[in-house]
């Protein structure tokens, strides 16, 4: 039996087959697949920490920030959500060194497949991780442009076509149905042909990139059940979680067919046990 205490962060991944998973409490690291089909106690000890400044805080904000932060930091703006509304190009960026850093990159649209086709955006360095923490089965590039305001123009236009969400239920009922995404892409490209062209004639002629050489990543979850009906667990409510760890899949814990969303409760201090 093993006992870890910290506040939790995004769980650590790496593309593996299965995946791989790590658990991280402040410094403290511990790797999920081996406990598979093993019991996982996890109890909130009541404290949030800002993951940003790490003052304690009564409520976290945009998944484990302290309302200073929340309003502070470039990483809290609209545009994390709303990548077309990106305004580092105007010279308003809260941080620009973060800005530089993060949206200042080259970024992909990419078409994924988690709970069905979806469009999304992500910096070149994140692929594939994002799909990972998705809990997508295949990914493929799709186009790749040098900033996040560019990728979020381009994902605003083909979210008109395919849906731009997880539906996070259905992707953790199971593997869905494989899709041809190479065909899914080359249709798309075509329905938003006009569109793109306009966008590119608008940015520069090198601003928008075919993937040409990008191919489709098949991904696999260290997943021994699916749950039949999906249940999400409420820290808030409960403090203690307590069940045989089934899967791990996304940022989501399965445990004996109820969900713990990880990333959810960034900041939140508990006491882990093994």
């Amino acid at each position: 039996m093993g006992v870890v205490t910290g506040s939790l962060q995004k769980m650590a991944v790496r593309a593996a087959t299965p995946v791989e998973y790590t658990l991280r409490l402040d410094g403290e690291h511990l790797p999920l697949n081996p406990h598979l089909g093993e019991r996982l106690r996890l109890a909130w000890t009541g404290e949030i920490h800002c993951r940003a400044c790490g003052r304690k805080t009564a409520r976290s904000f945009s998944q484990g920030y302290c309302f200073p932060c929340s309003q502070r930091l470039a990483q809290c703006d609209i545009c994390i959500v709303r990548p077309e509304r990106c305004h580092y190009h105007q010279g308003t960026c809260r941080e620009p060194r973060w800005g530089e850093a993060h949206c200042m990159q080259p970024h992909y649209v990419y078409l994924a497949n988690a709970s069905g086709l979806k469009v999304g955006i992500t910096r070149a360095s994140q692929i594939p991780t994002r799909w990972i923490d998705q809990g997508a089965s295949q990914g493929l590039c799709v186009l790749r442009v040098a900033s996040r305001h560019q990728s979020g123009l381009l994902e605003v236009l083909f979210k008109h076509h395919v849906a731009d969400r997880t539906d996070w239920r259905r992707m953790l009922k199971g593997v869905p149905e494989g899709l041809d995404l190479a065909g899914r892409r080359d249709a798309l490209l075509a329905e938003c042909g006009e569109a793109v062209a306009r966008l590119r004639d608008e940015l520069g002629e090198d601003a928008i990139q075919a993937a040409e050489d990008a191919a489709v990543v098949t991904l696999e979850y260290p997943v021994l059940a699916y749950p039949g009906k999906v249940t999400a667990l409420s820290l808030e409510k409960t403090k203690l979680v307590e069940g045989t760890l089934l899967g791990i899949k996304g940022q989501y814990l399965i445990l004996d067919s109820k969900i713990l969303n990880v990333r959810k409760y960034t900041g939140y201090r508990v006491q882990v046990t093994v």
